[in-house]
């Protein structure tokens, strides 16, 4: 039987936390005790600051829960204001676009959970540009510059 792995908030190893310039920390909850099939995170956005880019994902399913702070949940080019006790569901599959913005003047802190998938697509409509994994690997490729007229067809005379 494998041992039950803990943890504490507080006490997270420097690689399981992530922060970018503008001050947004990602906090790697689950990662950190050995979580493989779920991920937890617990995401700081300071004022001003978004929580990631608009996207969707093709597989990954996430949940979401506004501990505190406020600010706004842009899903599906909705507009909604969020606060300490709002939760979120993030279908996989549905193309639902999402991202939050802080425009409250404390720290917007959320706990984001979903699957790990090793395979999806995320989709980023502001800029019409798609991120694929696959494994550990990962490919960005803008809508523009996609091929439309191959086919996998292998006795197609060309």
């Amino acid at each position: 039987m494998k041992e039950k792995k803990t943890g504490n908030i507080n006490a997270i190893a420097e690689e399981f936390i992530w922060e970018d310039a503008a001050g947004l920390i990602t906090k790697e909850l689950g990662k950190s005790v050995g979580s493989g099939k779920l991920y937890a995170n617990m995401d700081s956005i300071p004022p001003g600051a978004y929580s990631t880019k608009y996207h969707s994902h093709s597989q990954q399913e996430e949940f979401f829960y506004v501990l505190q702070g406020t600010g706004t949940l842009r899903f599906n080019d909705r507009i909604t204001e969020v606060k300490p006790g709002d939760f979120i569901c993030k279908p996989s599959g549905d193309k639902d676009a999402h991202t939050f913005y802080n425009s409250g003047a404390d720290n917007l802190l959320i706990l984001d959970i979903g699957t790990v998938e090793k395979e999806d697509i995320c989709y980023y409509p502001d800029e019409d540009v798609y991120m694929v994994k696959s494994n550990d690997d990962r490919m960005i490729i803008r809508k523009e510059a996609l091929t439309h007229d191959w086919d996998s067809e292998p006795n197609k005379n060309d």
